[in-house]
């Protein structure tokens, strides 16, 4: 690492790449405790089993940043990230991550283990000694019924944690089921990692988008590339992984999506047999939801018409903005066959959907 977080986020300042918010700057030396855990010799805990021995390591330092959307949060994760060294890390939307979790737990169940999330844990112990987490959120009671034991099993085997968050932790799985079981969490939180609230004014994905174009018509070479130059835009380059949701016992993808962000065809949104509760997952996982290859909407693909009125409704009641490719402008995507009247209220929403200011 060349010199400080901070010194590094001037000099992205100075260089144009990143614009100045106190904030953010004021927010960057909170990761100096973790870089200098991480620059030192990984603790010889043995495993998890080291931590039933009489003398425990001290755990690994954690941080947990919240804040409103588009403030910088993930932005500052990744520049840590990205200059903490050689250490083994993983960055991760923390919605892939416990499903990853939940896949181990029934694969530990089956093998007859008597604990399923230990060899669970000390598998990811093995692995990384620095989990990022994006976006985290609990709305499944199957998350909330083991991320606590989790996350203490992990920071007392040496795994630092830092995570991201649009609610302060006293607000996660707020009148979730069985929200009782959960409260000893949240207070493990707030006494094993540092809470800090990044209290930017600033929406800087808004930002971004407040005048751009978000709707790009016909689907051809040069609307694919603005897709292309928005997505890198709000995501960094990144490339993006799917996005699972777990709802119900089964669960809804996104196939890519980095940063509150996610990406997908048309048809892998509404040519699926999804319904508002999968649209609702979307809406809460995400803030910017970006859909490409719109096809003309009529009798003969009646269903997924329906489906794109109900994602469209879902969006806008959600405040998520909405960027789209598609083969006509929205007045002339639906022209005749059943349902023609009532797309003219998605139409109306589609407008003011591409407002400069809308979703502010």
């Amino acid at each position: 690492m060349r010199g400080t977080l901070t010194e590094i986020y001037d000099r992205k300042v100075e260089a144009g790449e990143i614009r100045p918010d106190a904030a953010q700057r004021a927010a960057l030396p909170l990761f100096d405790p973790l870089l200098e855990w991480l620059g030192k010799p990984a603790p010889k805990t043995g495993g998890l089993r080291g931590l039933l021995s009489r003398a425990k390591p001290a755990p690994a330092p954690g941080l947990y940043i919240w804040g409103g959307v588009g403030r910088g949060k993930s932005m500052l994760m990744d520049l840590f990230v990205a200059h903490s060294g050689d250490v083994p890390k993983r960055r991760v939307h923390f919605h892939a991550f416990m499903q990853e979790i939940h896949a181990g737990l029934h694969a530990a169940r089956k093998r007859g283990a008597s604990d399923a999330l230990a060899p669970v844990a000390e598998k990811v112990a093995a692995e990384v000694r620095l989990l990022a987490f994006d976006e985290m959120q609990i709305t499944d009671i199957t998350d909330a019924m083991v991320v606590g034991r989790l996350f203490e099993l992990l920071m007392g085997a040496g795994v630092a944690i830092v995570t991201t968050s649009n609610r302060v932790p006293d607000d996660l799985y707020k009148d979730g089921l069985n929200r009782a079981l959960f409260l000893p969490f949240i207070a493990f939180l707030k006494e094993r990692m540092v809470v800090h609230e990044l209290e930017s004014e600033t929406d800087y994905r808004q930002h971004r988008l407040a005048g751009a174009q978000v709707w790009f018509s016909p689907v051809n070479a040069d609307a694919r590339a603005a897709m292309e130059r928005m997505w890198d835009e709000l995501t960094g380059h990144d490339p993006g992984t799917p996005l699972r949701l777990p709802l119900k016992g089964r669960e809804v993808v996104v196939p890519r999506a980095h940063n509150g962000v996610g990406r997908g065809r048309f048809w892998e949104f509404c040519g699926a047999a999804l319904g508002p509760a999968d649209y609702l997952a979307i809406a809460e996982a995400l803030r910017v939801l970006m859909v490409e290859d719109i096809p003309y909407l009529s009798a003969t693909n009646y269903n997924e018409a329906k489906r794109f009125v109900t994602l469209i409704d879902t969006l806008y009641e959600a405040r998520v903005r909405l960027i789209a490719s598609a083969a006509a402008p929205p007045e002339r995507l639906y022209t005749e066959g059943e349902g023609l009247f009532e797309f003219d209220r998605t139409v109306s929403r589609l407008r003011e959907m591409q407002g400069a200011d809308w979703g502010a």
